[in-house]
């Protein structure tokens, strides 16, 4: 089995980012990255939002190779609420990867960041991060219509979540 680690996102993880999201197997980015620059200019957001407690992203490695990215969002209004997000590269898809990670930040989620209530929301189309939800004990609430934007579309979103 794969070592999962979680470290903070570095602006130096762009390129690697960059070409696992840009893989055209890989459908379900709700934020469009047409270039590096692009990404680095959300790394670089991302660290600002870190800094401001609105969201902690990290980098997964995978046997010290970067292998995704996951984070957990704090809602604004609800502190006490946060939504994990996570992608994995093509090539360690089906490893557990995601699941291993989604621990980890559930951990940090409820441990360090005092955090009541987790949420994981999902395309109803991606099948496989519905299966990670499952696998990690959260439960299924409802579905969300039109509640993902990808490019210029909308689509329903499943809502999954575990409270502390």
């Amino acid at each position: 089995m794969t070592e999962v680690e979680l470290r903070p996102q570095r602006v130096s993880d762009a390129k690697r980012f960059y070409q696992i999201i840009k893989n055209p197997n890989f459908e379900f980015m709700p934020i469009p990255l047409d270039s590096i620059k692009d990404e680095i200019k959300f790394l670089k957001q991302n660290a600002s939002r870190r800094r401001k407690n609105f969201a902690y992203n990290h980098t997964i490695l995978g046997d010290g190779e970067i292998v995704g990215g996951c984070g957990i969002k704090i809602d604004q209004h609800r502190t006490f609420k946060g939504e994990i997000s996570y992608f994995i590269d093509q090539a360690y898809w089906g490893k557990g990867i995601a699941t291993q990670a989604v621990k980890k930040l559930e951990k940090i989620g409820f441990d360090e960041l005092k955090l009541r209530r987790i949420e994981i929301i999902m395309n109803v189309h991606h099948k496989a991060s519905e299966k990670v939800a499952i696998k990690c004990g959260y439960k299924k609430e409802g579905v969300m219509k039109k509640a993902i934007k990808t490019g210029k579309s909308y689509y329903d979103a499943f809502l999954y979540a575990k409270v502390k």
